[in-house]
């Protein structure tokens, strides 16, 4: 992937703010490039499907998070139901 590119989902195509923290943080990356297609739809779907702005950056704060420790699918929810 290019320095500004960044791997993107099945269904859901990777939101700008979500896109720009994964690029700052090296180890969320690498684990975010590491992942399938499927596993980084899930992500995105379950960042995106939060109603509030405030909902989403706090999601994006813990996808980073979760990223960084290795974890390569979003737990304890149902999944995406686009897809």
């Amino acid at each position: 992937m290019s320095k500004k590119g960044v791997a993107t989902g099945t269904v859901h195509k990777i939101p700008e703010d979500l896109r720009a923290s994964i690029i700052s943080a090296p180890a969320a990356r690498a684990v975010w490039e590491d992942i399938t297609p499927l596993a980084r739809n899930e992500w995105i779907c379950w960042v995106i499907s939060g109603k509030k702005a405030e909902t989403i950056g706090i999601r994006i704060k813990k996808a980073l998070s979760k990223l960084k420790g290795g974890m390569r699918r979003p737990c304890c929810w149902a999944g995406c139901t686009h897809r």
